[in-house]
């Protein structure tokens, strides 16, 4: 296998843009990608291109990638489909590596995007609901009451908020229970995050909270409040990946891609105990030849900051209970032990789910080239991205962990 170096990246800001078409945020991020990787259209050989819920938001099927492209000029080569839920853009990222380490392409574009936001939020809601099994979807509400873990006046799920925010709520609530985490510390995660995308020109948004304005903002499901909880977003987000012996005519800031690390959740694992990104992680680990502390900066899937709470002992920086140290002492601050969600994370960057996971390697690569301004983890060399969607029992339909290096 051959080293893969991600030679250049772009995104639009992430928002909500009724008056974009997927077409032109495509156009947006590959021209931003290809600036800073310094290709031109004729050079790319292949392209990924991901997308989730395109189908049921704007009626484009089968062919997204063809079609958002070829204005770009970029046709007469293989172009695929990557559908994964949350996890699309990071997964068409690793066909992507996988084209080029395998020495079948030198040059690759991979692009990623998203329009989930509508007027009608409850088309949004719906299709964002798809991310499970439909034909068992109450099995997850099943094992939520099991475990002891709903609540009273829950209604309005799938309709005034998306069914996920009452998965992450179970999960908050489970570690209130278990681990002596407080609402606070979901709250400190969010006064983190916002404050990283204050400093973010791509966030969504880029508002400074309090912890008192977090803790008190409206509660969406208890005990997450707006601002600890990621938005309904549109975006795109591209990287062009490249052999060394390539890229060495371009640059000499490289940026490898030392692992890949993808997998399909295992079902109804007990809360608590070990899953999918934990082992995952460890492949990773393994693959890079680092542990989880060589890393300086990383970028979590927290669609709510619960998320970052539980990512957090996934990784292995920390054992169970001990995310509360952290999170009380400003350990995944810019300047601390890592740096995690530099970016602002979900909650405050966005999530246009297609375009997710690349965003996420658009800030690690940034950050290792020293290109990530008011929010430049000082002297970062090796960042870690973790994408994930969808839920199959207690477990993400699809994860996606990657390491990066200078």
């Amino acid at each position: 296998m051959r080293q893969v170096v991600v030679l250049g990246v772009g995104m639009t800001r992430f928002g909500k843009f009724l008056e974009r078409s997927l077409k032109d945020l495509t156009a947006e991020a590959v021209t931003g990608a290809m600036k800073h990787a310094g290709v031109t259209t004729k050079q790319i050989q292949a392209a990924y291109v991901s997308n989730s819920m395109a189908g049921l938001m704007t009626g484009q099927e089968a062919i997204r990638g063809q079609v958002w492209l070829r204005p770009l000029g970029i046709d007469g080569i293989p172009i695929f489909n990557i559908e994964n839920a949350c996890a699309s853009a990071s997964s068409a990222f690793h066909f992507g590596w996988l084209s080029v380490a395998a020495g079948i392409h030198d040059c690759v574009l991979v692009a990623g995007a998203e329009k989930l936001y509508d007027e009608d939020k409850l088309k949004s809601f719906t299709a964002l609901r798809t991310a499970v099994d439909i034909e068992e979807i109450h099995k997850i509400t099943e094992i939520i009451e099991r475990e002891g873990l709903g609540i009273a006046g829950a209604e309005g799920s799938g309709v005034n908020r998306s069914i996920f925010m009452d998965f992450y709520a179970a999960l908050a609530r489970f570690y209130m229970r278990e681990y002596g985490a407080r609402p606070e510390h979901f709250g400190k995660i969010a006064v983190k995050n916002h404050k990283n995308g204050s400093l973010n020109p791509h966030a969504q948004y880029r508002e400074v909270y309090t912890l008192e304005e977090v803790m008190g903002a409206p509660m969406i499901s208890e005990p997450l409040t707006r601002p600890m909880c990621a938005p309904i977003s549109d975006g795109a987000a591209a990287a062009v990946l490249t052999s060394r012996k390539f890229a060495r005519s371009f640059t000499t800031k490289f940026v490898t891609v030392e692992a890949s690390a993808n997998g399909t959740g295992l079902g109804e694992v007990p809360l608590g105990e070990p899953g999918i990104i934990h082992h995952l992680a460890r492949q990773a680990y393994e693959q890079a030849g680092v542990g989880p502390l060589d890393l300086d900066v990383i970028e979590v899937h927290e669609a709510t900051t619960v998320s970052e709470y539980s990512f957090m002992g996934d990784l292995d920086l920390c054992g169970p209970g001990e995310a509360n140290e952290w999170i009380d002492n400003g350990w995944t601050e810019i300047g601390g032990k890592v740096a995690i969600n530099t970016s602002g994370g979900l909650i405050s960057k966005g999530h246009p789910v297609g375009a997710t996971g690349l965003g996420m390697i658009s800030e690690v690569v940034w950050q290792l080239r020293d290109e990530a301004g008011g929010r430049q983890r000082p002297g970062a060399k090796m960042g870690l991205t973790l994408n994930g969607g969808g839920v199959m029992g207690t477990e993400p339909a699809a994860m996606s962990i990657h390491i990066l290096k200078r």
